[in-house]
């Protein structure tokens, strides 16, 4: 499994180690993103004008990778405003108030339920139903919106993602590169999906409640609820009742529409961010009468102004890791060997080669493999990658490949599919009101904790 590395790889190496170091002092990445796809641009395809024009498309890629879920989330922060303002939202949450009563209910309730959602329909179509309905009980029960993020994140985008027991679109990627069945991954990820779960959970709220007792503060933005108070006079107290009433049963159908025509992924969480948007309509037009249709446009207007507002400083840090995948060849071009399958996993790859061939080494390396193929926050690009590293260790050191495939794919998931990469963690930071940035050095420690005793849990496993 031989890989050309090139100067190419060197300067994009360079620049994800300089943007990891600029995160950790808290500093913005905006410029060093940018000058780090001039700078590949640049080595690449020595033009200058060349140069100019891949930083130009390096935007527009990203933002169209990122449009879906910059749409969903201003849909539902948008149905949010008219559910606060018209006091829908204070009767719908009333019954969950009975459960919700405290912090740690808030996290662990959210949490496990964002959990199960999640092996069923993946986390994108569960942020949205749980962030609309269940934050503000979380809020009021004492957990900050950023506790709330981090359960949504947590359970989600990594318990239930990594593992995907279900859809099992996971372990059929890392299961058809290693050469072995998908039962066979699935069954090997089960304990170390467990204990990254139960370590990384457990670790995050203990830190929680620390900064809560110590009154530390837990910054926000613009929250999705907005600033507006409610205002009760808009709609009479049965109309209230009988929408508060509704609305979940809409997003019960919902969910009962995914099962029977098996909406899993893009399509579920189109079909969520569909019935947001007339549940906007319907709610917005009962409650402002005559002047329904122009406050409808208003507050889309401020949902896609909250939407962008959010989206807009991690567009540049997401279009210079696209240029880590597949990205690359749309925004600059055919500049790489003609045996590369992208910078990033070029990376993983040359890795692999390099470290001495042990089980412990070989486990380390598989969780290193991970880490560094999910950097560029899709957790699904790299972990066919992990299937064939996996593969060619295990065949030189006598280990279990079901093992390591497994351990590959639970680290690139949990580092790329949303837990620790700020600009694919967005969904839920924004449907809380958090910065993106803050949400993942929040995780950062609990999924550093989580990923080392993971990785020493595999290594017994072996």
């Amino acid at each position: 499994m031989g890989v050309e590395v090139t100067l190419i790889h060197w300067v994009y190496l360079f620049y994800i180690i300089a943007i990891i170091g600029f995160m950790l002092f808290r500093r913005d990445t905006t410029i060093v993103c940018i000058v780090g796809i001039l700078s590949v641009a640049a080595f690449s395809t020595l033009s200058v004008s060349n140069t100019i024009i891949s930083l130009f498309n390096s935007f527009i890629f990203a933002i169209t990778e990122l449009l879906p879920t910059i749409l969903i989330i201003s849909i539902i922060v948008a149905m949010s405003k008219i559910l606060l303002i018209s006091g829908i939202n204070e009767v719908m949450i009333a019954p969950f108030s009975r459960v919700i009563k405290n912090p740690t209910t808030a996290y662990w309730t959210i949490g496990i339920l964002m959990m199960v959602i999640s092996f069923f329909f993946w986390p994108s179509p569960a942020v949205a139903l749980i962030g609309a309905v269940l934050l503000p009980v979380a809020i009021r029960a004492g957990l900050p919106a950023l506790g709330v993020a981090v359960a949504i994140n947590l359970f989600g985008h990594g318990i239930a993602l990594s593992g995907d027991f279900i859809i099992q679109a996971a372990p059929k990627l890392t299961a058809d590169a290693a050469g072995i069945p998908v039962g066979d991954v699935v069954q090997a990820s089960v304990p170390l999906v467990i204990t990254m779960g139960l370590v990384t959970t457990i670790a995050a709220f203990l830190f929680l409640k620390r900064d809560m007792r110590l009154g530390k503060p837990f910054p926000t933005v613009s929250a999705t609820s907005g600033n507006q108070e409610t205002d009760h006079s808009l709609l009479s107290s049965t109309t209230k009742k009988w929408m508060a009433i509704s609305i979940p049963i809409i997003f019960l159908i919902d969910v009962l529409l995914m099962i029977t025509l098996n909406l899993q992924g893009g399509d579920a969480t189109a079909l969520i961010g569909g019935t947001a948007l007339l549940i906007l309509i319907v709610a917005t037009c009962s409650a402002h009468k005559k002047k329904g249709l122009e406050e409808s446009t208003n507050y889309l207007i401020q949902g896609f102004q909250f939407g962008f507002r959010v989206f807009g400083p991690v567009i540049p840090i997401a279009a210079f890791f696209y240029l880590g995948d597949a990205g690359f060849y749309t925004i600059i071009g055919e500049y790489l060997p003609k045996s590369s399958e992208g910078i990033v996993n070029d990376l993983g790859i040359a890795l692999a080669t390099v470290v001495p061939l042990t089980p412990e080494i070989g486990a380390i390396t598989l969780t290193g493999v991970g880490i560094l193929t999910g950097l560029d926050g899709s957790g699904f690009s790299g972990i066919s990658l992990a299937g064939s590293i996996a593969q060619l260790f295990s065949a030189a050191i006598g280990v279990s490949t079901a093992t390591l495939t497994a351990l590959g794919q639970v680290t690139a998931i949990w580092v790329g599919g949303g837990t620790i990469i700020p600009w694919a963690l967005i969904p839920a930071a924004a449907i809380c009101g958090v910065d993106p940035f803050e949400l993942a050095r929040r995780n950062l420690l609990p999924v550093s904790i989580g990923l080392v005793v993971t990785t020493i849990v595999a290594m017994f496993l072996l």
